[in-house]
């Protein structure tokens, strides 16, 4: 029995004994008002006992250090619910929180979802948490240039859902077309970001997130510049993914692009490299000979033109830079090992740019060998 509960019933029957009093010692007129008193005290402790239960704290002093992640799954009832807290230690009165629930009318408005538990959370608040449907929200960053499948696995380890589904929505055509995209699948167009996702959210509810940002954050000018070369949104896309795959520094983006525009209008082979760690099981890693020879539609140094859609999913610097690329006659590049590329016109300044760095990363491992 609580302390406020204990004294409510001493003053209650305090005012029934100096009504007895008054009754049988004193005028029968101040009896009257000794009843309403009495009557009056009995409402107000009834009141006082009942708001008692609503803002005292949950939980034992000791059950919560720190706030505490709970889980309420869809269809489980008030007293379900109710078990499930006092069983986590969150409560320790489960007839406290069903009378609570119950006095707010809120017993069958509590909202599925994850909720962190604050320490010495009262009845009340608890209810009030409980039925706002304000479930844990959990930061996800993408990060520009991963594929679909890494997008899914990131998916499912920080909000808990299913990779598998996931792929299934990005991989299935009639929803792509239904969430607004005229394409195969979605790859492509997840777009990165960093998100705040409610726990909870539906596999369909996550990728139609993802693809909604993508049409917010791609500028009009992109569709402008698109058209200007005869291209679809698809295709875009596709040449931002190589742009995003082949560039480490912003201000190569465009000069990429550049070339591949080229190579496109001259049929030449686009020999992108991260269409190759896009069909090899075990990639990214260094390439070889061997790989170049791999018989995929995505293998660009054997099958001319744009591979068959996007090998990952671009930033918007990309796929401005697909629509703008620069106003360069650059046919090739290569990596100098710093993060940048060098750009050539000709295949021979491109062999001896070859050269130059392959001496410059020559004489590079001879001083580190050296010292």
């Amino acid at each position: 029995m609580t302390i406020s509960l204990l004294l409510t019933i001493i003053l209650f029957l305090l005012f029934v004994f100096q009504g007895l009093q008054i009754y049988f010692f004193k005028q029968k007129q101040m009896f009257y008002g000794s009843v309403f008193v009495v009557f009056f005290w009995s409402i107000l402790s009834f009141l006082v006992y009942n708001l008692h239960i609503l803002f005292s704290v949950s939980g034992t002093a000791g059950s919560q250090i720190q706030p505490r992640s709970i889980i309420i799954e869809k269809g489980s009832t008030l007293s379900h619910i109710a078990d499930q807290l006092l069983g986590d230690g969150i409560i320790t009165n489960k007839n406290h929180l069903l009378w609570t629930a119950k006095m707010m009318g809120l017993e069958n408005r509590l909202q599925a979802g994850k909720y962190s538990v604050a320490p010495y959370m009262s009845n009340f608040a608890l209810i009030k948490q409980l039925t706002s449907g304000s479930s844990v929200q959990i930061r996800v960053t993408i990060i520009e240039g991963i594929t679909a499948q890494d997008i899914a696995s990131l998916l499912s380890r920080e909000l808990e859902i299913d990779s598998t589904k996931i792929m299934n929505i990005v991989n299935d055509s009639v929803q792509t077309n239904n969430m607004g995209i005229n394409a195969p699948n979605l790859e492509g167009f997840l777009y990165p970001e960093t998100y705040q996702f409610n726990w909870g959210l539906s596999e369909r509810e996550v990728v139609g997130t993802l693809v909604e940002e993508f049409k917010k954050h791609v500028p009009d000018s992109v569709y402008t510049g698109m058209r200007s070369f005869g291209m679809n949104l698809h295709e875009l896309v596709t040449l931002a993914s190589l742009i995003e795959g082949e560039a480490v520094v912003d201000d190569e983006r465009t000069l990429i692009s550049a070339v591949f525009h080229n190579r496109l209008k001259k049929n030449m082979r686009l020999e992108a490299d991260p269409t190759i760690q896009y069909i090899i099981p075990d990639g990214p890693r260094r390439l070889l000979i061997k790989d170049l020879e791999l018989d995929s539609p995505y293998n660009t140094y054997k099958y001319r033109g744009l591979p068959p859609g996007p090998i990952n999913n671009p930033g918007v610097k990309s796929l401005i830079a697909a629509a703008f690329p620069a106003s360069e006659t650059f046919l090739y590049f290569v990596a100098t090992g710093d993060g940048r590329h060098t750009f050539t016109r000709t295949f021979t300044e491109h062999l001896e740019a070859k050269k130059t760095l392959d001496r410059m990363r020559r004489e590079v491992r001879k001083n580190s060998n050296f010292h």
